[in-house]
């Protein structure tokens, strides 16, 4: 499994691109401008507090405002139940597992940092030649103990229709009292945009790396909310500030989203109207950057083992799956085949006696009926995770194809089935090691 520590060979890639796509996407270019740069990575917590479980919950159903949990946000009387929900319990029973193998502290967040100065530093080479000012920040779809790169906190402080209460609990209701050290006004800070418009940026490029670059509707929540606080300050300043997102550069998750019913989410089911915009015309660069692949290619060949040849040895490329019913907009799967597909091509390219039916790939678990008591749950097969299905995009709900659809204990039992003697489990959608990884499989 890659660790990426700050790895140049791919964040000169990324900023190549960035550059290009500046140049491209920004038309005639005013020399000495401004441009923010918005690296926005998934986030998560250094460490385990109840306080930083609450706010991450919070954070999430923020971004749905169909999910009922999103009217909790700015209800005092039911603050005290967010920890109750099975989101939250199970936020508590992972990470309490997974800290404590771990030694306490999540190393994701320093390495993610450490990535943004090596592209700091590319953005600071490219800059003469492009005549550009950058102004960089980061955002994080999940940051319980960094508000203030949640890409809007005040949206989760202010009612956004002013109705109902600021958002300021502080686990006063809880049955072990308030949590130590906590700000009630936490959420009363500018994010991650606010600051870059606040520097005079002209506009925003944006640059993902939230599941390894591929798009993936936890990052349209981002610019989405971005979108928000950029639409209340071009509201008041003249002229407006623009955002585009270099892995979605031609929006289109945005021109497929769903048109009916109004304001529909994933929570509501499939919609009843869907844009269905065609795939073909807007790629990703980032996950057709054959140095994006060459990373992960590097990271599978430091667990080969030394005693088994490459032809009997079997790789698994294991990933995160899609959101139900937001395949009607989010290319994530389709993304992500691009990338499995060009790290087996690499694998080929350099061990040719490796045999390419051993290249598989593979999704995490999803609840099961239990025929037994005839509840849908989690299982011990799944591996205790409820990953969702790994639809491709604007399908009906169908799967890849067996290369790369697996579940992961189908992928292992077909690998052992073939005769492998070794198998390396790869994680395309990470190139930051944490504690979401999956260990001990």
């Amino acid at each position: 499994m890659p660790i990426v520590k700050g790895n140049k060979k791919l964040t000169s890639g990324l900023i190549y691109l960035c550059a290009v796509l500046l140049l491209f996407i920004g038309g005639s270019c005013i020399k000495s401008e401004k441009v923010g740069v918005l690296f926005v990575i998934h986030g998560g917590m250094d460490t385990m507090q109840t306080q930083y479980v609450w706010d991450t919950a919070m954070q999430q159903f923020s971004y749905d405002p169909n999910h009922p949990a999103n009217g909790v946000i700015h209800n005092a009387a039911f603050w005290n139940a967010v920890l109750q929900q099975e989101v939250a319990k199970k936020y508590r029973l992972k990470y309490d597992f997974e800290y404590a193998r771990i030694d306490g502290t999540d190393p994701f967040q320093k390495i993610s940092l450490q990535q943004m100065e090596d592209m700091i530093r590319e953005l600071k080479r490219a800059r003469a030649g492009a005549g550009f000012k950058f102004e960089v920040d980061w955002a994080a779809w999940m940051c319980g103990d960094r508000i203030e790169h949640y890409p809007y906190p005040r949206y989760m402080y202010y009612p956004p229709s002013g109705q109902g209460d600021n958002c300021t609990y502080c686990g006063e209701q809880e049955s072990d009292g308030s949590w130590p050290g906590c700000n009630p006004d936490r959420y009363n800070v500018d994010g991650p945009v606010e600051r870059l418009l606040k520097k005079g940026v002209a506009r925003i490029i944006a640059i993902d790396l939230t599941v390894g670059g591929v798009r993936f509707s936890k990052t349209f929540d981002v610019i989405e909310m971005s979108k928000r606080v950029l639409e209340q300050w071009n509201a008041e300043h003249d002229p407006d500030v623009s955002i585009v997102w270099i892995n979605d550069y031609t929006n289109l998750m945005e021109r497929s989203y769903p048109i009916a019913p109004a304001g529909w989410t994933m929570s509501k089911g499939l919609p009843t109207e869907d844009a269905k915009v065609p795939l073909e015309g807007s790629p990703n660069p980032i996950a057709e950057d054959p140095d994006l692949a060459a990373l992960h290619v590097a990271g599978i060949e430091a667990n080969f083992s030394a005693a088994v040849d490459s032809k009997d040895t079997g790789i698994i490329l294991m990933n995160h799956a899609l959101h139900d019913n937001n395949e009607v907009f989010d290319p994530k799967i389709n993304d992500t085949l691009i990338i499995n597909e060009n790290i087996k091509l690499q694998l080929l390219q350099k061990y040719p006696d490796m045999d390419s039916d051993n290249i598989i790939g593979a999704y995490m678990g999803i609840k099961e009926l239990n025929q037994e008591n005839g509840l849908v749950e989690r299982t011990r097969e799944m591996r205790g995770e409820d990953l969702g299905n790994a639809w491709l995009y604007e399908s009906s709900k169908q799967l890849p194809g067996d290369e790369w659809g697996y579940r992961y204990w189908d992928a292992l039992e077909r690998l052992k089935n073939r005769g492998v003697k070794h198998i390396v489990i790869g994680f395309p959608q990470i190139v930051a090691d944490s504690v979401l990884n999956p260990r001990g499989i």
